[in-house]
C-alpha cells in the first residue's frame, strides 16, 4: 500500500488545496492530509478547526485521513509509514521554496520522496492568504473555498 503525506497549514482550506488532495487520492492508496501545527505562525483557525474543516471537505474521499503534526515532516512521514510527500505547486516562487525543502528532507531522510503536483490552472492564483483578505473585506469567497465550509470561514474572518 502506497501512503503519502499531503502537508500544509490549511488556514483555511481552499479549492486549490482540494484539487491537490483529490488528485493525490486517485494516485495513491492512502493520503494523509497533515495539518502543520506551527507555533511561529498565528493562524486564524485553531488546529482543531482546520482539521474539522478538512474532514468536512474530504469526507467523500475514502482513502484520505486527516491528521496533525509538529516537528519535522520526514519524522511524521516515517512514523506514519509514508513513502512520499505530495506538494502542490502554483508558481515558480512555490517551486523555489518547495525544491529547497525537498532537498533538505532528502538529506534528513533519503527514503522519503517528494512529489510535486501542479495546481490546476483555475487555482494557480489562489492562496489561503487571498481568501482571508477577500473575506475580511466582505467579498464573496464562494468561488475559492468548498461550499460546505464557506459560511464557517466567512463567520470567523468577519468576526476577528
Amino acid at each position: 500500500m502506497k501512503t503519502v503525506i499531503c502537508p500544509g497549514s490549511f488556514d483555511p482550506v481552499t479549492k486549490g488545496h482540494m484539487d491537490i488532495i483529490e488528485r493525490a487520492s486517485k494516485l495513491f492508496d492512502k493520503v494523509i492530509v497533515a495539518v502543520l501545527n506551527n507555533a511561529s505562525k498565528h493562524p486564524c483557525f485553531t488546529i482543531e478547526e482546520r482539521i474539522g474543516l478538512l474532514r468536512e471537505t474530504t469526507g467523500h474521499l475514502s482513502n484520505v485521513e486527516i491528521s496533525t503534526f509538529d516537528g519535522l515532516l520526514v519524522d511524521f512521514a516515517k512514523l506514519r509509514g509514508a513513502s512520499a510527500v505530495v506538494k502542490g505547486l502554483r508558481a515558480v516562487t512555490d517551486f523555489e521554496y518547495e525544491f529547497q525543502m525537498s532537498m533538505i528532507n532528502k538529506k534528513l531522510c533519503p527514503e522519503i520522496e517528494t512529489i510535486f503536483l501542479n495546481t490546476s490552472q483555475e487555482y494557480m492564483y489562489l492562496s489561503s492568504s487571498v481568501v482571508k483578505q477577500i473575506a475580511r473585506a466582505g467579498g464573496d469567497i464562494s468561488m475559492f473555498v468548498p461550499e460546505e465550509i464557506r459560511d464557517k470561514i466567512v463567520d470567523r474572518l468577519l468576526n476577528m
